[in-house]
């Protein structure tokens, strides 16, 4: 049996980490509320590779970037989450620093 893809992981990571259900989490992201727990489950198990529009949505609601459902490297997996809580002044900032390395 496989391991699951990475964006299953991090979906089921960032859900958890935002306290709320498959099914809300399906609800919020605008995933018809019949079926919003399944496709969920399913996105999460890797039975179903949520499309870039439905992902987007789901990155709303769990108040995380796209790209931090790609992220292999845990590390910078930490990194992205902890750069987009940043404000334009701050992230600017950083950037100059890490720039300058």
């Amino acid at each position: 049996m496989g391991r699951v893809s990475i964006v299953a992981e991090r979906l089921k990571e960032a859900r958890l980490r935002a306290g709320i259900s498959q099914k809300q989490l399906g609800i919020r992201a605008g995933i018809d509320p019949f079926s919003a727990s399944a496709r969920v489950n399913q996105y999460e198990r890797d039975k179903h590779m949520p499309d870039l529009q439905t992902l987007t949505h789901l990155a709303r609601v769990l108040s995380v970037p796209v790209p931090y459902f790609y992220c292999a490297d845990p590390e910078l997996a930490s990194l992205i989450l902890k750069f987009s809580a940043l404000g334009k002044t701050q992230r600017k900032r950083l950037l100059g620093l890490v720039g300058g390395l």
